[in-house]
């Protein structure tokens, strides 16, 4: 049997490093690179069955060995080479962030037309997911309002029962209906919503779903208890489906993500979500003067002051966000002397 010697990898979050009897070579997966090998006694692999899958992030973590046999468990001296910084300029950020806002536009016009199926979007709260995605439906939906027909899009935010999804899908199912689920993280932690949802998004020619029990709603809507689902579905999430820790929700998300396009916007830090700000206001103000302060009017330099406080004070500010920018913009507008002490006691923990 072949053998592979592990330099840096890891099993349930626990280092994995040695000889092992090689069971599948490198795979890339939904969370990342990894090779399956022989459960030999590794002391990481307490929680794992005859087959291990043990992460690995590049190719100079392991190696394959071929033609002689090395004892399990060999020790292996392994100093990583130091791995080279690119430090990313303020302009490069905004620009990849812009890049990937840019994206989610193009694939929600792809949703609209029926050119994909699903889309997750993951980025934190704030910085503008629902804001694109529902500016992209407005001008689609244009025409049927014009024409006074039926719209074909739905944007539903907040909890969501197994029933109240199956009703909505129902309800959006026909070719070029878009249904969108802002925010709705509850049905990713409820098995049987996401066993809907994969139905809802199956990879085979036709998607049917079945409501297998007695539901008095869905009779009184006139629902039927299955139905064949020919639309298209936009997840807003907060969630980063790449870092959950619960195996059970992680196995069920690993199977929407191979079912959907998923796009991460890629701001996972302070300073990220400060630049997302800064990158907006930049790009708007290439169309309007004040860019993203335009409908406040500012005579002077008040939207670098507003975007310089955040800066300064962005561990204490409840939230780093388009919409806390915006609520500091109102503070100047009421009060262009005194707004930091308003916005020290409205929109800032306590230090």
């Amino acid at each position: 049997m072949s053998q592979v010697r592990i330099l840096r990898g890891s099993y349930h979050d626990k280092p994995v490093s040695g000889v092992f009897n090689l069971v599948q070579e490198y795979k890339e997966g939904a969370r990342g690179g990894f090779i399956t090998v022989e459960n030999n006694g590794h002391a990481s692999f307490t929680k794992g069955g005859i087959k291990c899958r043990v992460r690995v992030e590049r190719s100079s973590d392991f190696e394959y060995l071929s033609g002689v046999d090395v004892p399990m468990n060999a020790v292996v001296s392994f100093t990583p080479a130091p791995i080279a910084q690119s430090v990313e300029s303020d302009e490069q950020a905004m620009d990849r962030i812009a890049t990937r806002f840019a994206i989610l536009d193009e694939m929600t016009k792809a949703a609209i037309n029926s050119d994909i199926r699903a889309m997750i979007v993951s980025g934190p709260p704030g910085v503008g997911k629902s804001f694109g995605v529902e500016t992209q439906l407005e001008k689609a939906a244009l025409f049927d309002k014009l024409a006074s027909k039926k719209v074909r899009f739905e944007i539903v935010k907040g909890a969501m029962t197994p029933l109240g999804l199956y009703a909505q899908l129902y309800k959006f199912s026909d070719p070029k209906n878009v249904l969108v689920f802002d925010d709705c993280d509850s049905a990713f932690s409820d098995e049987l919503a996401l066993n809907i949802l994969k139905a809802a998004l199956d990879s085979g020619k036709r998607r049917k779903i079945f409501w297998n029990s007695d539901s008095a709603m869905l009779r009184r809507e006139g629902i039927p208890d299955s139905f064949e689902f020919k639309g298209s579905v936009i997840f807003i999430t907060n969630l980063n489906f790449e870092t959950v820790k619960s195996k059970k929700i992680a196995d069920h998300l690993e199977a929407l993500q191979s079912r959907c396009h998923y796009l991460d916007l890629t701001i996972a830090t302070e300073r990220d979500k400060m630049l997302r700000i800064r990158q907006v206001h930049r790009d708007v103000s290439k169309d309007q003067v004040g860019g993203l302060f335009a409908e406040y009017e500012f005579a002077g330099n008040e939207a670098d002051q507003i975007l310089d406080f955040m800066w300064t004070n962005k561990n204490r500010l409840r939230e780093i966000s388009l919409r806390m920018a915006l609520k500091i913009a109102d503070l100047v507008k009421i009060s262009p002397t005194n707004w930091q002490m308003l916005t020290e006691n409205t929109c800032m923990r306590n230090a």
